[in-house]
């Protein structure tokens, strides 16, 4: 789910995270002359998929002896060798062996500003870089919003929280929400392939007079913490120390602060308000009603057939993922895992068009260190509870009015296996405040949809479905007080 549930056979934005680092390799076919035009440090970022990635490129040597280095700090990359790398002035060249490809950048050094087309596979898109220091260019100018922006830090427990609180610009005390974002270490604007999500959620509730509350989550932004290290119920921790926070501003209606919770948070959410009478309302955007083991398991499928997958690969994957499943509940098999795990990449990196094949003698390590990163992602806090965590028993406890959404075209949260078990365990449990709702057309980040193919996220506008908004907006200002 967003950022959403992470499932090792889909890959997002994976232009650089797992390269292979200090290598050593030398640079090939440098030419010898004008190279000491390219050496020394440069900042700035690559803008692919809707989402710019900073970078810092560090080149040292002349001629023939000419290397470079580079950072990717959001990806936690530092010092990766790059390959390749070439300057022949104007013209800058450098590569970077990463799957599913070879990442090729290619630019012009005038004016003291690197520019140019950055390409891995069928994924395309540009990079700027800069001597440190340089100014940048000035941002358009946005008018400033119609209410008010306050940064906040919030304890919860250990701890610290940051985020933004706006506030209607209107007469208080104001109804208020807080933002609960989905799987994966997200920022408070649960920022995704160039989507924000909770920017937009925040600026439309809070010009209808609704104050909102989003923060980043643990280890992301100004939040201390480590996301994969906890698991939904240390969220809800989270989520009800900033309805706390709420509760002691003057400007907000302490009986009337409710939670939004997408994909995980829609987990997150019914734990918090099962564990307090201060939370009077909470909605869940494709929040799931089944374990993680069921929902992993669809997604799998959904997506790989999106994707154009055949049964064979379905079903490999799914092997792959009962193999996964059994290694976290006993502790043994990994080394299984990740024989079989092995195998299929080898098995598709062979079947890859020459574009995005790698380097034989870099093959293996690639492979290797892929392997490795999702198997420890698998045996992650996170990971171990989510796969057999039920939500049905907590949404059973949940007696305060609930709005659950659906997209249609969401293969992540599938509608078709959860909006049965949701109604089920609402009801069940005596809830009769209940509201559920499917977005026609709406993938799993509420965009306009063809197929709700994962690949379609960067390329459909970054807006939601026009029917979302006013929804969410109509039934918060409708939600009374917390009941007691």
């Amino acid at each position: 789910m967003m950022r959403r549930i992470r499932f090792w056979a889909i890959t997002g934005l994976c232009v650089l995270a797992s390269a292979v680092a200090g290598s050593g390799v030398r640079a090939q076919g440098a030419r010898p002359a004008q190279a000491a035009g390219f050496s020394g440090r440069w900042e700035g970022a690559i803008d692919v998929l809707g989402t710019k990635l900073g970078i810092t490129v560090t080149a040292t040597g002349t001629g023939a002896a000419l290397t470079a280095t580079i950072d990717i700090p959001q990806q936690s990359a530092m010092g990766l060798q790059l390959t390749n790398v070439r300057y022949e002035p104007p013209r800058v060249h450098f590569e970077l062996v990463a799957p599913p490809g070879l990442a090729v950048f290619d630019g012009e050094l005038r004016d003291g500003l690197i520019k140019g087309t950055f390409e891995q596979g069928a994924v395309k898109g540009t990079f700027e870089l800069a001597p440190p220091g340089a100014p940048k260019p000035a941002a358009p100018s946005e008018l400033p919003p119609p209410y008010k922006q306050e940064e906040v830090k919030i304890q919860s427990g250990t701890i610290t929280l940051a985020g933004t609180l706006t506030l209607p610009d209107s007469r208080p005390p104001f109804p208020a929400v807080v933002l609960i974002s989905g799987s994966g270490p997200q920022n408070r604007d649960e920022e995704v392939f160039g989507m924000k999500p909770f920017r937009l959620i925040a600026d439309a509730l809070t010009r209808r007079g609704i104050a909102v509350l989003r923060c980043d989550d643990r280890g992301v932004g100004g939040s201390t913490g480590n996301t994969p290290q906890s698991s939904s119920a240390d969220f809800a921790d989270d989520a009800l120390a900033e309805v706390q926070y709420l509760k002691g501003r003057p400007e907000i209606d302490k009986a009337r602060i409710g939670l939004l919770g997408h994909s995980e948070g829609g987990l997150v959410a019914p734990l918090a308000a099962s564990r307090s009478s201060d939370v009077a309302f909470i909605v869940l955007l494709s929040g799931p009603a089944v374990t993680g083991e069921k929902t992993l398991y669809a997604q799998s499928e959904l997506v790989t057939r999106a994707a154009g997958g055949t049964e064979e690969t379905v079903r490999k994957n799914t092997d792959i993922l009962k193999l996964i499943f059994a290694a976290v509940r006993t502790g043994t098999g990994w080394d299984r895992v990740a024989e079989v795990m092995t195998a299929e990449m080898k098995a598709a990196l062979d079947a890859a068009p020459a574009a995005q094949q790698l380097p034989p003698d870099k093959r293996d390590a690639v492979i290797k260190a892929q392997v490795t990163a999702q198997i420890a992602n698998s045996r992650t806090p996170w990971f171990k509870f989510f796969l057999d965590y039920d939500p049905a028993p907590t949404l059973q406890k949940v007696k305060c009015p609930v709005l659950a959404v659906f997209g249609e075209r969401d293969l992540q949260v599938p509608v078709a296996l959860n909006r049965e078990p949701m109604e089920q365990a609402l009801k069940s449990g005596g809830n009769a405040a209940y509201t559920i709702e499917v977005m026609a057309r709406a993938n799993h980040l509420y965009q306009e949809a063809k197929t709700g193919a994962v690949q379609e996220y960067t390329m459909l506008k970054k807006e939601f479905v026009p029917e979302l908004l006013p929804l969410l907006t109509s039934w918060i200002l409708k939600q009374g007080p917390a009941r007691k």
